[in-house]
Parts: structure tokens; sequence; C-alpha cells
């Protein structure tokens, strides 16, 4: 996470949903393994996102989810089901559920302050980033969402801005990619620890031994720097230029529509439309 002009190096943590809402393939037209669910959208997985309400086949549950139609009203966690953690790879056990709400408590306004429509493109906007940061490719049709929790070399890269005086790097530390978003640099690190209560410069590496702080990081990053970007309406393509910025204007165009598919992805499992601006 870059956060000057752009936040968030590559490889990462978290991951998420119909590009990996917990395993998911691309269309499938319900040619699932066995073991597996096809959603109402076509997609293969496991969790309420596509053995709930819609599942076409697999060991479906049945009305576990709700439908595309949008209520007047629903809480982060109506939207956030199980199915999001089920399936990872290094991140078993440490992304939850349970602490991604514990962090999203701490962020009241995370997926709460639009219409209906506009909280569930918010939230399915932070998880095709988290998906793009933290995924795991098992094969060309399958990947898992929140496996890595610390960048991909990132022990051989150190982040580390000497010239930002106000965040100064500790000896010894490194501000490595951590997190769902995939937290990096000392003056993300700073700030961050600050605002959420934990020595981000000191013990950069909190970030990855404690699940609720890790989320809070993601959080932290995505409401100063991606929330008034999907609220105001400028789109999903405005958050990848916050992020990673230099994936934008043909600097990585494969990673752009990557992150694209898996927030489209998201969007269509729930039953909203993306909306415009999609790309940088």
């Amino acid at each position: 996470m870059n956060a000057l002009p752009s936040l968030m190096t590559l490889v990462l943590v978290f991951g998420t949903l119909a590009a990996l809402l917990p395993e998911i393939a691309s269309g499938q037209n319900c040619g699932c393994p066995s073991k597996l669910c096809c959603s109402q959208y076509g997609y293969c997985g496991l969790g309420d996102p596509y053995c709930g309400a819609g599942c076409q086949q697999g060991p479906c549950c049945g009305g576990g989810s709700r439908s595309r139609s949008s209520s007047s009203s629903s809480s982060v966690a109506d939207i956030v089901t199980q199915g999001f953690f089920d399936n990872s790879c290094e991140g078993k056990g440490f992304y939850s559920r349970d602490s991604f709400l514990g962090a999203s408590n701490s962020y009241s306004q995370f997926g709460t302050s639009g219409s209906q429509d506009d909280n569930k493109r918010e939230i399915a906007a932070f998880f095709a980033h988290a998906t793009h940061e933290t995924e795991c490719k098992l094969s060309i049709h399958h990947l898992y969402l929140f496996c890595y929790i610390n960048e991909i070399g990132g022990s051989s890269r150190n982040y580390c801005d000497s010239t930002n005086t106000q965040y100064p790097c500790v000896p010894g530390k490194t501000y490595f990619g951590r997190g769902p978003l995939q937290l990096s640099w000392n003056y993300n690190y700073g700030p961050a620890g600050q605002s959420i209560g934990f020595d981000g410069l000191g013990a950069p590496e909190t970030v990855a031994n404690d699940p609720v702080v890790s989320f809070k990081t993601g959080l932290w990053f995505w409401m100063n720097n991606c929330h008034s970007l999907i609220t105001s309406g400028q789109g999903f393509g405005a958050t990848i230029r916050a992020i990673n910025g230099i994936e934008c204007d043909g600097g990585n165009t494969p990673a752009v529509n990557a992150r694209v598919g898996y927030f489209t992805s998201y969007c269509n499992q729930f039953g909203v439309s993306p909306g415009d601006n999609l790309s940088c």
C-alpha cells in the first residue's frame, strides 16, 4: 500500500470473492466439482454466497442468502457472510468473519453511509482489492481469498522512506506489505498505528500477528483514501488509482483488469450494478 500518490504494493493478503468469493471459478454454468455449489449466477464455490438462496446444484443449504433485490436496509454483517472466509491458505484461522466484523465496528461509516446499493458497492470494492492483494491461485479456474498475510518476498523489501521525518523508520524494522490491503511503507504504518492504537513503526509485525489490527489497517486505509471516492460516485477505477496507481494508465493492465473483474463479480453476487468508471 503505497500511501503517497498510490498506496499498496502488489501481492498479498485477504483476497475475496467472485473472483475469489470463497473459492470461485469463472462462470461454470454449473459444471462444478461435486464438492462445490453452483450459485444462482453460475459460479462454483462454498459458503452462503454459493450454497445459499438460488443455489442451482451441489451441497446447497438453501435459504441462507438474500435475494438479488436490495432491501431497504442491511448491515455490513448481513452482507459479509462466512463464505468470504471459508477457503484460505496461509491466512486460514487468521482472517475470520468475527475479526473483520470486530474491526469494522471501529469504522461505522464503512458500508453504511449510502443507499443500500451504494453500501453493497463499497463492500464489493473493498473485498475486490483485498482479493487481488491476498489471492492464491490453485488453478486456472479456482483461487482462494485471504490467502496471504505477508507480502510475497516482502522480507527482502524494506519500504522505508528516509525523507519522511514525521514517521521515521526504526532500525531493524521493515515496512513491507501486510494485511488484507497490504499496508506498506513507514508513512502508512506510522499514522495507521497512531489511529488504531499500536506501535506501527516500532512493531509493524503486529499487522501480521493480530487479525483485528490487520483488518483495521485495511479499513483505516480504505476510509482515509477510498471511502469518499466510492460514496461520491467517482467509481471503482478511482479506488484502483488510490491503492496502487502505478497499475493505471498502462502500468499494469492485467492487474487492473483483475481488480475490475473481482469487483464486477462481487457486485453480481450482491445483486447491484457495478456502475461507471470501473477502470483507471
